[in-house]
């Protein structure tokens, strides 16, 4: 089985390779579309292979938004009991022909398109390194990690290493990590993860500074 995932994916990365080397010449047509294919071929296979091994490996998770690829801005709030993670969501101009960059500025007070996510029950989070430029060197590289992505690491060994600190505790109980759930979103310089076991999403047209006075109020609450 283990051998038959192994030569799957070794053709998965043979073709990616090929497609890569494809879009350095002249295209013909379909360039694009055949790394993009054969990119989410390896991811597959990574992570099926991953599986099989019972190893940590991402994949994708259903998210309503998409964050902004260029100048998300994340912003982490977090205190003993909350957590929420805010940024810009991708909008992208129906005239924009790919010739500039939009520059954010934080301080902007014009409303914008912003997420907002509530991790419920979260244990621990942290945002900073890898930017996207590094984001190869994670330590779920070649297990289906994907930059720009909402993800969910199965077999996650940050959920193990918290659970087994937390087993010292005399009332620990194994059943109250049923749920926890270990997320990742890569953004474009800095990369969002936390445990939790759930999260929702809201969206809002306000200024960021609008919106932070909304997500301090939320802490207090």
């Amino acid at each position: 089985m283990l051998s038959k995932l192994e030569k799957e994916l070794s053709k998965a990365k043979t073709r990616e390779k090929t497609a890569c080397a494809a879009l350095a010449k002249k295209h013909k047509g379909g360039e694009w579309e055949e790394y993009n294919s054969s990119r989410e071929e390896v991811l597959i296979c990574e992570r099926k292979l991953a599986s099989a091994k019972t190893e940590p490996y991402a994949e994708r998770i259903e998210f309503p938004v998409k964050w902004d690829v260029g100048a998300p801005l994340p912003h982490l709030f977090i205190n003993d009991h909350k957590a929420y993670l805010s940024f810009y969501i991708q909008n992208i101009e129906p005239n924009w022909d790919g010739t500039y960059v939009k520059v954010v500025d934080l301080k902007d007070e014009r409303p914008a398109s912003l997420a907002l996510v509530e991790f419920k029950q979260c244990t621990i989070a942290k945002l900073g390194s890898p930017n996207d430029e590094v984001f190869h060197g994670h330590p779920l590289e070649g297990k289906g990690i994907e930059a720009y992505t909402p993800l969910k690491v199965k077999n996650s060994t940050w959920i193990e290493e918290i659970k087994n600190i937390n087993k010292v505790h005399s009332n620990y109980k194994e059943e109250n990590w049923t749920d926890c759930n270990h997320f990742i979103f890569g953004f474009h310089d800095t990369t969002f993860e936390c445990i939790a076991d759930s999260f929702e999403v809201e969206t809002y047209n306000v200024s960021m500074a609008e919106l932070m006075d909304i997500i301090c109020k939320k802490l207090l609450e």
